[in-house]
């Protein structure tokens, strides 16, 4: 089994830490805490011609629809490798269906349920049944791998099948909240500059990578501006189009020349590699835990003092609709479509990886300030988003019983 970097490790400590010094300062000074996150930095005025209102350059801002991105693109890389290079995780179709059928149920399930369980409140009644949907479907990959780690341990194969599916969740839970309910309306035309860029790093740089090509042209694919400007241009194109900013690099993730074969997923040996697309990672483990820690601190305060109505339909959508869904889909994925578990999975670990699945916090963040009206409502399923994380110690508990049960079933069974 390979070796998950250690800077994963410390992406979660800089997360929880960001957290944790939000959630005291909210409920210490709360005024002062919203008066730093709604500071304005800059509040530049816009042409006309772009079409969309003037933006309020606030610390919140700038790490969720910015910095943001950067954690997007990294664990998008992940997933994009696990699929198209040789002994991917999902290199062949016979890889596929069983994560597949678990995400797709973990969707159907989470939103299924958030749909269903309005609670009886006038004010979130008001807000209409469909308010919010997609914030369930995010999870959280870092504190997942934490949990994974607790109760697989670090060798164990279903981390790595619990980490393909956070990656997945979290991607589907932007690409809902943006087509939902995008920042100021959908302007698609922008997207055209996202596309100008991809095709123009494609012409002149990404394609120059075939085995082929001079040594002059490989080092012209090799070398990182042109991917750097390209990222930047599409995060600009998406932005504009009133898609969250946080998708901004995914488009331009497939595109970047990639190693011939993987490692598994956050490898520490892709740190020794030397194609662009493991050099622009290698280049974000530095920054990544202090735009975490910043997200934490801007988006991770929780009011102790806010549960309520929206609290319970946020716990139930991921207590009980993901989980089940999760786990449905990839029964289904077995028994139906004949896919096959990873090696050294049993049904067990499924059960453990749907209930990791109900701890969400980064991406239904994300998704709770655009799909929810600010103010108590918001407040209470951010509440609802931080107990998620209690469905971690839950599943580790559970991890240590069904060891027990099988051995004391084998006692009574032996002669």
């Amino acid at each position: 089994m390979y070796r998950v970097s250690p800077h994963f490790r410390h992406f979660a400590r800089a997360l929880v830490g960001g957290a944790a010094a939000a959630t005291l300062w909210v409920n210490i000074d709360p005024e002062s805490y919203y008066d730093v996150l709604e500071y304005r930095l800059w509040a530049p005025t816009l042409p006309d011609w772009i079409g969309r209102p003037d933006p309020v350059l606030t610390l919140q801002f700038i790490v969720s629809e910015g910095l943001m991105a950067l954690m997007i693109a990294f664990i998008a890389k992940e997933l994009w490798e696990a699929l198209v290079l040789e002994r991917g995780a999902l290199a062949g179709a016979t890889r596929r269906v069983v994560p597949l059928g678990a995400v797709v149920g973990g969707v159907i399930g989470a939103v299924l349920v958030w749909l269903l369980a309005l609670p009886a409140d006038p004010d979130v009644m008001a807000l209409g049944r469909a308010a919010g949907w997609p914030l369930p479907i995010g999870s959280d990959v870092v504190l997942c791998y934490v949990f994974g780690v607790w109760v697989f341990g670090k060798a164990h194969p279903a981390l790595h099948l619990l980490l393909l599916i956070s990656i997945a969740f979290d991607i589907l839970g932007l690409i809902g909240l943006g087509l939902a309910f995008p920042t100021e309306g959908l302007h698609p035309a922008w997207l055209s500059l996202t596309a100008l860029a991809l095709i123009a790093v494609w012409i002149f740089a990404a394609r120059l990578a075939r085995p082929e090509a001079t040594e002059l042209q490989h080092r012209r694919a090799g070398s990182l501006w042109p991917y750097l400007l390209a990222g930047f241009l599409s995060w600009t194109g998406v932005l504009l189009a009133g898609l969250p900013g946080a998708l901004g690099l995914l488009p331009l993730v497939p595109l970047v020349p990639h190693a011939e074969r993987s490692f598994g997923l956050f490898a520490e040996a892709e740190e020794f590699l030397h194609d662009p697309l493991n050099r622009l990672a290698q280049l974000l483990v530095r920054p990544l835990p202090v735009v975490l820690f910043l997200f934490g601190l801007t988006r991770g305060g929780i009011d102790l003092s806010a549960l309520g109505p929206m609290t319970g339909r946020v716990l139930a959508a991921l207590w009980l609709g993901k989980p089940l869904g999760l786990a449905i889909g990839a029964f289904v994925a077995v028994v139906l479509w004949r896919g096959k578990l990873p090696a050294g999975l049993q049904i067990h670990d499924i059960l453990l990886i749907a209930l990791l699945s109900g701890s969400g916090f980064t991406v239904p963040l994300l998704a709770l300030d655009s799909g929810l009206p600010g103010g108590l409502i918001a407040e209470q399923a951010r509440a609802g988003v931080a107990l998620s994380l209690l469905f971690g110690p839950l599943a580790l508990g559970l991890s240590r019983l069904v060891p027990r049960a099988r051995r004391r079933a084998d006692n009574e069974n032996s002669p």
